[in-house]
């Protein structure tokens, strides 16, 4: 199975990059970015039978928008870097902070565990 979804009109192969949805009860044709997962009641559209598109008569076609990618720039690269930068520093005074809990339950390997308010000592059960 192919990993791109091509478009669901009859002798096209072209990748699908828009999805149109039928809204009955309203009259309605709504074309949107693809979706996430083919729907059996949706069709996957390519950019040209997208734009040719029209709805039946009498019915209103919405067209969503889409949003288009846009390559990173190298403001958003450097701020990346130095947020990378930032979460590698070691925690002030060398040691990270290790809260007090005490074990109320146990499933499996899967441990509960409830917080204790600094300055509590836990209590035995």
């Amino acid at each position: 199975m192919s990993p791109v979804r091509i478009c669901s009109r009859t002798a096209c192969k072209a990748p699908a990059v828009f999805t149109l949805t039928y809204v009955y009860r309203d009259s309605t044709a709504v074309l949107g970015p693809l979706a996430t997962y083919a729907e059996p009641h949706c069709y996957d559209l390519c950019a040209e039978h997208s734009e040719r598109l029209t709805a039946p008569m009498g019915w209103e076609l919405v067209r969503l928008p889409v949003e288009t990618p846009s390559e990173p720039s190298a403001d958003d690269l450097e701020a990346l870097a130095d947020a990378v930068r930032e979460a590698a520093k070691p925690a002030p005074g060398g040691v990270e902070p290790v809260g007090q809990a005490t074990e109320v339950g146990r499933r499996g390997h899967l441990r509960v565990l409830r917080s204790e308010p600094a300055g509590t000592q836990p209590t035995q059960e």
